[in-house]
C-alpha cells in the first residue's frame, strides 16, 4: 500500500471506523475497496474510485496524481483570496474545514 492509499484507509478508518461499514455505505464489496486499497488507485474501475471520492469529499483530479484535497463545489467558483488562503493551511486543517462544511450543509 502507498502513500495515498494509506492516507485513504487512514481517512476512511477515521470518519467510518472500518473499511467494511464505508464499504456498505458507498455500495461497494468490502473486497473491492480492500483491492483498490491495496493495488492503489490508479489501477483500479473508474466508476469505484469515483464513489470513493465523492463520498469522501475528494477532489478526483488531485486524487490522479496521488493527492488527497478536499473537492469543491464548482457550481460555487473559489475566489482568488479563498485560494490564497487555502494555500496556508497543513492538509488535516482543511479536512477539518471540510467536515466542519459538510456538518453545516448537514443542518439544512
Amino acid at each position: 500500500m502507498n502513500k495515498t492509499e494509506l492516507e485513504l484507509k487512514n481517512i476512511i478508518l477515521e470518519r467510518y471506523g472500518s473499511l467494511k461499514k464505508f464499504s456498505e455505505k458507498i455500495n461497494m464489496p468490502w473486497a473491492t475497496l480492500d483491492s483498490i486499497l491495496k493495488r492503489g488507485i490508479l489501477n483500479s474501475n473508474m466508476a469505484n474510485i469515483t464513489k470513493i471520492a465523492k463520498e469522501l469529499g475528494i477532489d478526483l483530479e488531485s486524487l490522479a496524481v496521488g493527492d488527497i484535497l478536499p473537492s469543491y463545489d464548482k457550481r460555487f467558483p473559489l475566489t482568488l483570496a479563498m485560494r490564497v488562503d487555502l494555500e496556508t493551511y497543513t492538509e488535516q486543517e482543511l479536512e477539518e474545514i471540510y467536515i466542519f462544511a459538510e456538518f453545516i450543509k448537514s443542518r439544512r
